[in-house]
């Protein structure tokens, strides 16, 4: 009669594993979800009245975004402690499960991501670069002037826009993306923040401060990311939620609507604004035609919705229109947004994810023979060598 063989046990601490599921703020529940196991397993666990198998333990470190090996210390291991950015979104409701530990992973991508990139740099015998203190605005300036300030110290000129016609207006957010990139600002492009009703996310340091953009339209994505390069002027991190919200006097409003103004005279500033559709009017509209709305998102590459929102700023149509008229059915639209068009070859969504200025100092190392083809694979977070190879072919300098 054969014996049942015993499954593989290893002296996990019990202490270490209820450290690593808090350190993520997850429920037992959700952690239990996370690992296939039931939440009794969890606690048997936690308690010491029982001890996951190696194949359970490994499933928990991935679930907990820890080195597994942490899980057999005799300590709480000496991990920084995950502690999420300030949160814009100003929204209501109660949060979807799991929500703050899946934007922790967010951020803690973003932030390695960061760590990689500087640790690229000191591999490539080359300073990085750390933002002019002109960069900087308070809070208490106008945004029209920081926002004409910062393009120009960013060299945007307005041709990048409006020169763009038809389909190539949605690829001016590439065109933003490598000036901002060109000065040092990280940008990434992460698809889970939508799920969480965010657009966009900031992690703030004057050394290679990053930006984080979600799943929306191309034109959507060029006021999201001018709005956290909003974050950035204020030296503020932080998760932002979608554009507008109803008016308040706590400070995380005042920073949103600073940055939502920013971001519209960093897009659309107001001289240019006034070549589109002349002067505003001495009173604002009661309400204005779709073609004047489409022809301000047009000249300049950005949404609709983003544009009646500097018009209602400017003054040429009445704030009322926007909020009882035309917000609900843009937000209506933008969730209903589903994305599409297949990639350019299967490695770019890893390029995009990471950005250009990311993806150039893998490609740069790897090519000088100062890191391995492992190592760049991870550094890109691919397993298949055959889509670094992709990226490096289809690399532009």
């Amino acid at each position: 009669m054969a014996i049942a063989q015993k499954k593989e046990r290893a002296p996990f601490n019990r202490d270490v594993l209820q450290w690593a599921r808090k350190r993520v703020r997850l429920s037992v529940e959700s952690a239990a979800k996370g690992a296939g196991v039931t939440p009794d397993h969890i606690q048997r666990w936690e308690t010491g009245a029982d001890l996951p198998t190696v194949k359970q333990a490994r499933k928990l470190a991935s679930v907990y975004d820890v080195p597994f090996m942490e899980l057999l210390s005799k300590e709480q291991p000496k991990i920084k402690e995950l502690e999420l950015v300030p949160d814009f979104r100003l929204h209501s409701g109660a949060e979807a499960p799991n929500e703050q530990y899946e934007l922790l992973l967010i951020q803690a991508e973003a932030e390695q991501t960061r760590l990689n990139a500087l640790d690229l740099y000191d591999i490539l015998g080359i300073k990085p670069p750390v933002l002019d203190d002109s960069f900087y605005w308070p809070l208490g300036k106008n945004h029209e002037a920081a926002a004409t300030a910062v393009r120009e110290a960013l060299r945007l000129p307005m041709d990048e826009q409006y020169s763009r016609k038809g389909n190539d207006k949605a690829k001016f957010i590439s065109a933003f993306r490598n000036y901002l990139e060109r000065a040092g600002i990280i940008t990434m492009k992460n698809s889970g923040l939508a799920a969480f009703g965010a657009r966009g996310m900031c992690l703030f340091a004057s050394s290679l401060p990053v930006l984080v953009f979600s799943k929306e339209a191309p034109t959507a994505q060029a006021f999201t990311l001018a709005h956290e390069l909003g974050h950035v002027v204020l030296k503020e991190s932080g998760i932002s939620g979608p554009i507008g919200s109803a008016p308040s006097k706590t400070r995380e409003r005042q920073v949103e609507d600073w940055c939502d103004g920013f971001a519209g005279a960093f897009l659309m500033p107001k001289t240019e604004i006034v070549r589109v559709l002349q002067p505003a009017p001495r009173r604002p509209e009661r309400s204005i035609d779709d073609g004047k709305i489409a022809a301000v998102a047009n000249a300049f590459c950005v949404s609709r919705h983003a544009a009646l929102v500097r018009l209602v700023e400017l003054g040429y149509v009445d704030q009322d229109f926007y909020w009882r008229v035309k917000r609900p059915q843009f937000l209506q639209q933008e969730k209903e947004f589903k994305g599409g068009g297949r990639p350019e070859y299967y490695g770019s969504r890893f390029r995009s994810s990471r950005g250009d200025l990311y993806t150039g100092l893998v490609l740069e190392a790897w090519s000088n023979g100062m890191i391995t083809n492992h190592n760049a694979a991870e550094f890109m977070g691919i397993k298949n060598l055959a889509h670094l190879d992709d990226i490096r072919n289809h690399f532009r300098t």
